[in-house]
């Protein structure tokens, strides 16, 4: 209701009865003298404000967001059968979230850093998320390694100090762990410094598994291009920013928006058929490298436009929880990645810390088709979406066997938290890959039925993985470096940046790396870097006032040392 229709605005207790005292007052035992333990509205304004903060985010604290609607332009039915990407002019809304990765929740946006983009999708069918990146490579390939690297992304654990002072522990793992430097590359170029978050690319960067109706699988990593191309600040322009507005790149998002910009993005998708995968020379489980264009060219198939600003941040940004477990939808497999593979753990077990067992109750993280009422967040600006995102707008309810917990919205009635064969219970069965409701899963399962079904399974999968597994250390191993590991940051930096971006990643790196306290880790970030390029290790140790002296590879190792695999 709006306008004449409203009913008034009434200062109440949370339970909903009016207060009828000033909002400021409190009940003393006398005029001058101690508060009382009865006064019911003291009580609980200090108590909620004790409590009306959830931990930040252990990883993307710093970030703000907007609403956004996702249109597909071009059907990839050939090789997914997940439903938002088969009808042409299918529209959802949804909301993005843009942050810095290792920062902390006040510090500047405009600093060097990845830029984490992850987008929410509300379709008809449940909540899909992207969770991607501004590069389309990462520092790591093993999943086990991701604490410990965001643990250098962070505070000295004895004085406290960052890495704004003191640079010793960030370049210390990098330099020890050299699959990180085609990330570093990057990170120390432009990209490195985004000037719009409206203006950005964003990767998928993990390789994800598509399959379609004949169950045939396609390798596939999607990408988000701006129309405008991709804008980036110098160093000194982001420093700048950082000092004078930190929270510059929100509020110039915020404003557009504001202003009734619509910033819009092209999205691709990069596929390589099983035979291709045995056939490339790097793993497509390997989140360090990238898949050349030409081999693997972007193939459109929709568009991303930023709609409007947020009604409350903390309830539709803050609260927020993305996770790649959503990416994995019926028609979407993760791959073997196993950075992936911890991330579909980590991603919403950090979620059930901050927010709680039933974060996925609260408005900006409910599904659709959850089949309780839900108020709109979308009445303000997307036409083509529903205005009402009410269960009776979706081909299926949501229902499941979890219960109960702290801050239980929606408990699903009467219905059993088993699979029931009792009166009383409905609940059907969809089978993935077409529209048909069935019972397949009551009753019992034959023991001759399970080992034909797992044989034919096994035997799909075994012959092809054994290829792929092979170009990447898995099992209790963690992968080791090779000349590999140089050839594509090799090439990013010798074919891709032009002499200016060249000279930029020698200052960027030079002005970070002087900040460390620790001499010996200058003369190896400037041997690091000397193993793409020597040039460019005489360069940065030429800036960091030290002696160059130029190692191979396996010079390189002997001086930080071998560790086992195993």
């Amino acid at each position: 209701m709006s306008g004449e229709d409203a009913p008034p605005q009434v200062y109440s207790l949370e339970n909903g009865f009016p207060y009828s005292h000033h909002p400021y007052g409190a009940q003393l035992a006398r005029p001058d003298g101690p508060l009382l333990v009865q006064d019911f509205h003291l009580i609980e304004s200090l108590a909620h404000f004790d409590r009306e903060r959830v931990p930040e985010r252990v990883v993307h604290a710093k970030g703000g967001g907007c609403r956004f609607e996702f249109e597909l332009t071009d059907s990839l039915s050939d090789i997914t059968f997940a439903a938002p990407y088969q009808k042409v002019g299918y529209k959802c809304p949804g909301i993005v979230r843009f942050s810095t990765v290792g920062r902390e929740s006040g510090s500047p946006d405009t600093v060097r850093d990845p830029r984490g983009v992850s987008w929410k999708f509300y379709t008809e069918w449940g909540n899909h998320d992207w969770v991607f990146n501004n590069t389309p490579v990462f520092f790591i390939r093993d999943g086990l390694q991701f604490p410990h690297f965001i643990h250098t992304q962070k505070r000295d654990p004895q004085n406290h100090l960052s890495q704004d002072t003191d640079t010793a522990i960030f370049w210390d793992y990098l330099t020890q762990n050299l699959e990180s430097i085609h990330q570093i590359t990057y990170m120390f170029g432009p990209r490195g410094t985004p000037s719009s978050w409206a203006d950005m690319s964003s990767y998928s960067g993990h390789t994800f598994k598509f399959i379609n109706e004949k169950n045939e699988m396609t390798y596939v990593q999607i990408h988000v291009r701006p129309e405008n191309g991709f804008k980036t600040f110098t160093a000194a322009e982001a420093n700048k920013l950082a000092g004078e507005s930190p929270d510059y790149n929100q509020a110039k998002l915020f404003t557009q928006l504001q202003n009734g910009e619509r910033p819009k993005y092209n999205c691709y998708v990069q596929t390589m058929t099983p035979k291709q995968a045995e056939e490339f020379r790097y793993s497509v489980n390997d989140l360090t490298k990238i898949w050349p264009h030409k081999e693997f060219p972007l193939r459109k198939f929709g568009t991303l436009t930023l709609t409007e600003n947020v009604t409350n941040y903390f309830e539709e940004i803050e609260q927020i929880a993305f996770s790649p477990t959503n990416t994995c939808i019926p028609g979407i497999e993760p791959s073997n990645d196993t950075v992936l593979q911890a991330r579909l753990f980590s991603y919403p077990d950090t979620q059930r810390h901050r927010l709680g067992g039933n974060y996925q109750q609260l408005p900006v993280n409910r599904p659709r088709n959850m089949g309780c009422p839900v108020v709109s967040m979308f009445s303000s600006g997307l036409s083509s979406a529903e205005a009402n995102i009410g269960a009776n707008k979706c081909p299926h309810l949501l229902s499941n066997f979890q219960r109960d917990g702290p801050q239980c919205l929606y408990n699903k009635g009467s219905e059993p938290n088993y699979i029931s064969s009792l009166p009383k219970a409905n609940l059907k069965y969809k089978n993935l890959n077409n529209n048909d409701y069935t019972e397949k899963f009551t009753g019992l399962v034959l023991d001759e039925d399970m080992r034909k079904n797992m044989a034919k399974q096994e035997a799909e999968r075994a012959a092809h993985e054994k290829i792929i597994n092979g170009k990447i250390n898995e099992y209790y191993y963690k992968s080791g470096v090779s000349e590999m590991d140089l050839e594509q940051p090799r090439a990013l930096y010798e074919k891709v940046f032009d002499d200016e971006t060249k000279k930029m990643l020698v200052e960027n790196v030079v002005a970070h790396a002087s900040l460390s306290s620790a001499p010996h880790i200058k003369v190896r970030v400037s041997q690091y870097f000397g193993l793409l390029n020597r040039d460019l290790g005489a360069a940065i140790a030429e800036g960091l006032k030290i002696p160059y002296e130029h190692v191979d590879l396996e010079g390189y190792a002997r001086s930080i040392g071998v560790a086992s695999s195993a």
